[in-house]
């Protein structure tokens, strides 16, 4: 049986806009920052006392306990915690594959593009109501076999940014390669992070 989650990114069988791609680290600053706004939010507090305090949450961190705690409280995962957590994952998604210089197309905020990711919203009757609370801690293989996919990614990416300079084009194996990695990561955080599933990611690249 296939992963609940499903992941894909178009091959780009064309020539590459290599002024872009050369200067992808600054172009793609103002997206970058886009997102950090999303991954970030500050609160102040002020005490009875008089003292100011600030509590800074990650968006990560607002996108996973709520769910969790429904799960394990209530045994339901709200559509719109869903819907908003499979949003921004596609926006994720979108950004890295510019950075990774697989696509030359801006990363658009509500456009798919050439990015492919499907998550079935869950049945929370058939969650586990426990699990998401140890689900970070049986992923932690996952994060081990990640890291070092994770300096093979970056080698790729340095070896396609000089092909694109030179040919224009993002050579097939590494692409594949990354989008892979990126399936990868995407089953993890599927499982550990969103909470959408209870089965096992597999370690594999492929779909």
């Amino acid at each position: 049986m296939p992963y609940p989650l499903t992941y894909d990114v178009d091959y780009p069988d064309r020539k590459l806009d290599r002024l872009t791609s050369a200067f992808r680290i600054f172009t793609a600053i103002p997206i970058l920052i886009v997102l950090a706004a999303l991954g970030r939010v500050t609160e102040t507090v002020t005490t009875a006392g008089g003292h100011t305090t600030k509590v800074v949450a990650t968006g990560s961190a607002l996108l996973i306990v709520p769910p969790l705690l429904m799960l394990v409280f209530r045994r339901k995962y709200p559509r719109w915690w869903y819907d908003f957590n499979v949003e921004l994952l596609r926006f994720q998604n979108r950004v890295g594959v510019y950075v990774a210089l697989m696509d030359d197309r801006y990363p658009s905020t509500d456009e798919r593009q050439s990015v492919h990711l499907e998550v079935p919203y869950p049945d929370a009757n058939r969650l586990n109501r426990l699990l998401p609370l140890v689900k970070w801690l049986l992923a932690f293989p996952h994060y081990f076999v990640l890291a070092f996919l994770y300096v093979g990614a970056f080698l790729a990416i340095v070896v396609a940014w000089f092909a694109i300079l030179f040919t224009g084009r993002y050579p097939r194996e590494l692409f594949d390669y990354l989008v892979g990695v990126g399936r990868w990561t995407n089953r993890v955080v599927a499982y550990a992070a969103i909470l959408v599933t209870d089965e096992y990611p597999p370690f594999s690249l492929r779909p």
